[in-house]
């Protein structure tokens, strides 16, 4: 029955990215946003295709609604995320001495709307950034939902510096969220604020669709080794808590 329940909450997933994209998908850009493998993907979407559900372009082979449909809305209300987020940034905060960002896609889709930010917890001077935009590509939680939800986010062009390490050439953007696919976490080294860094990775819904991006932000130098290396226990503790807002999202459904 689990089976069941998950393979309909994964092929819901794969209609809402389809009806938030605004242009056909390939499968790989499906399979990488709801973590899954591409066979696996493929199987659910020649599924929805057979039951006319999605449709796929003769000519590129990408996906799309099926005619029936009309665009689907956005699965989450922000409100939801911030109240099921509040506690676990705090105690991430606590954790890591690190402050804690929760963006979503702005409703552009061109930035990445900070929703809930906690304060680092060393009483240092500090900016409230909730309800602010920052740009996609220069930060780390911009840059989760560049990778993980490429269907609903779409980079500036041109990209603009911010720093001297914001990334501005298209090409290097590309192989950044390629190796941010590949490991399943965002780095910014310093792109977005000089000499500060930030870790972000995906919070998913029960379908595994990705609705916000779980960031860190810190001195560069507490987040990354001297040779550029992000330090593993922040990560983890970042997904620690992605994992269990998660499951609080899934009591929603």
């Amino acid at each position: 029955m689990a089976r069941h329940i998950q393979s309909v909450a994964r092929a819901a997933a794969l209609l809402r990215l389809l009806g938030g994209a605004g242009r056909p998908l390939a499968l790989a850009e499906l399979a990488a946003a709801l973590d899954l493998p591409r066979p696996t993907a493929h199987g659910l979407l020649r599924t929805l295709r057979d039951e006319g559900l999605v449709a796929q372009d003769a000519a590129s082979g990408r996906y799309l609604l099926g005619d029936e449909l009309g665009r689907l809305g956005t699965p989450w209300d922000r409100h939801d995320l911030r109240g099921r987020a509040m506690n676990w940034a705090d105690a991430l905060a606590a954790g890591t001495g690190c402050a804690v960002y929760l963006g979503v896609p702005a409703v552009d889709g061109r930035g990445v709307d900070v929703v809930h930010h906690v304060f680092r917890p060393d009483g240092s001077p500090q900016r409230l950034r909730t309800n602010t935009v920052q740009p996609l590509h220069a930060t780390a939680w911009g840059r989760c939902l560049l990778a993980f939800a490429p269907a609903s986010v779409r980079a500036a062009d041109p990209l603009e510096r911010y720093t001297r390490r914001t990334v501005t050439d298209p090409v290097e953007l590309a192989r950044v969220l390629a190796e941010t696919r590949r490991r399943g976490w965002a780095a910014d080294p310093g792109g977005w604020e000089p000499g500060v860094g930030g870790l972000a990775v995906p919070v998913r819904s029960g379908g595994g669709l990705t609705v916000a991006a779980l960031g860190v932000g810190a001195p560069a130098e507490e987040l990354f080794t001297g040779d550029g290396r992000a330090r593993p226990d922040p990560v983890q503790e970042l997904s620690a808590a992605a994992t269990e807002i998660a499951a609080g999202l899934e009591e929603l459904v």
